[in-house]
This record gives C-alpha cells, sequence and structure tokens, in this order.
C-alpha cells in the first residue's frame, strides 16, 4: 500500500510463465513496488497451476475470479477505491486479465467460478496470449507439448467448446478499455496475436489500443528499470480516462 491518505486505486497484477507451477507471484515484486511508489495499491495475485493439485481447467480461472473478489472484504481497511481498478496482465498473466474482463457485463454466462464483484476499469494486456487455439498451433509446430492443451485440457480438436470459454479472442467484444502492449522482438508469443486480437476488436467496436515497441523482447516490459516499462507507466495513466 502507498503511504497516502484517502481511498487508492488499485492495479491487479497477474503473472505469467505460461500457466505453470514453476513460474510463481514473486516475479511480479519489482512491478508492483514500482507501482505502488507511484500511489497505486497493488494486489498480485496467485492462482493454482499446471502441475498443482486443481490447476488448470477449471480451477486457475476460478482462482483469480476469487482473488479479485477477495478485495471487496479488504476494501474498507486499505481505503481501496474499487471504482478504479485496473487489471495488468503479462503473458499468461495477460490471458487471463483479458478473460477476467469478458465477465464484466455478465454478457458471457458460463458455470466457471463466482460472479465478478469488482468492477473493471480497465485491462493492460502485456504480450498477453489473447488467442489460445492460436498460441496452441505455434507451439505444435514447434513440437512438444503444448502449455496451453495443458491449461485447457487438450487440443482445440479434443476440447474445442472449452477454447471457446477460455480464448479472450473468442469472447469479443469485451466493453471493457483494453490496452494491448507488445515487443515487436517477442519470441515466446509473437506480437502478431495482440495486432490480429486489436483488429478484431475495434471491428466489433470495443475500446483498445495497441502499442508494438521496436527492438523490445517478452521480458522487458516487466522490467521496472527498462523504457518499456516507462511506456506501460504511460498507457496506466491513460487507462484512468473514460475513453482513448
Amino acid at each position: 500500500m502507498p503511504n497516502l491518505s484517502g481511498c487508492c486505486p488499485v492495479v491487479i497484477t497477474i503473472h505469467g510463465g505460461f500457466w505453470q507451477s514453476k513460474y510463481g507471484l514473486e516475479e511480479f515484486d519489482p512491478i508492483d513496488e514500482d507501482l505502488t511508489r507511484r500511489g497505486y495499491a497493488t494486489w498480485n495475485i496467485e492462482y493454482r497451476r499446471v502441475g498443482e493439485d486443481g490447476g488448470g481447467w477449471p480451477g486457475t480461472f476460478v482462482d483469480i475470479i476469487d482473488a479479485i473478489n477477495h478485495l471487496t472484504q479488504l476494501e474498507e481497511r486499505f481505503q481501496l477505491d474499487l471504482s478504479q481498478v485496473v487489471i495488468l496482465g503479462h503473458s499468461a498473466g495477460g490471458h487471463l486479465a483479458l478473460w477476467l474482463a469478458s465477465r464484466v457485463n455478465n454478457v458471457h454466462s458460463d458455470e466457471i467460478g463466482s460472479p465478478l464483484l469488482v468492477s473493471i476499469q480497465s485491462v493492460i494486456s502485456l504480450a498477453g496470449v489473447s488467442d489460445l487455439r492460436k498460441m496452441w498451433a505455434i507451439h505444435e509446430e514447434k513440437g512438444g507439448v503444448s502449455p496451453v492443451a495443458s491449461l485447457i485440457g487438450g487440443s482445440p480438436h479434443e476440447v474445442s467448446e472449452r477454447y471457446r470459454l477460455a480464448s479472450p479472442i473468442e469472447l469479443l467484444p469485451l466493453n471493457v478499455v483494453q490496452i494491448l502492449i507488445h515487443g515487436e522482438l517477442d519470441r515466446h508469443v509473437p506480437a502478431k496475436l495482440s495486432v490480429e486480437y486489436h483488429r478484431k476488436a475495434i471491428e466489433l467496436g470495443d475500446k483498445v489500443r495497441l502499442v508494438v515497441l521496436p527492438e523490445v523482447e517478452h521480458f522487458l516490459l516487466i522490467d521496472p528499470l527498462s523504457s518499456a516499462w516507462r511506456v506501460v507507466i504511460d498507457c496506466l495513466e491513460t487507462s484512468k480516462e473514460s475513453s482513448l
């Protein structure tokens, strides 16, 4: 928590790591500390991941809803302004952030987890996996088991309905402000995923902005000492506005 008087805007951070158990929320400690210094209350959430009991489908999705809903129990104690909540996710966390945004207006009804109790002002996806089918195909071309298939419990051919319920590009329009930031040199999650997601979101009338950074790779986006992170901060300030 920042040392400020009055209610604080909240940034919920969701780490990446292709939803695997060997990657945890400590990855986001440096940027959360930076955000706190800038006056934001940060909520760095964890979730059951692939390789842990209950991780994957649907446990991972249930966990992130529950983690965000828990803020309603902390609102008064920590003077949180839950009318100003931004979700910031990186890589697989970007996927989960965009998926959460699809729950805000209850447009997409299913039986995955509890209803979302916290309104989301905007979402910032940093190199987010916005298209699970395409990410699965990219991994398949490289050989080996796709982390996407491990998360969802099968390939798009085997569990197509799960992909429809879990892949952000298939849930558009989200009706929430979205900012997509991607490094042009990203070798883990190609920038074309954000480019194609942005194109479809615009066609469907969503408020969405795309920023592709030249000479930037996957992890520079979450390095608080990098110029890429300064772009993220600028976009965070922009996201406070009602329109892009």
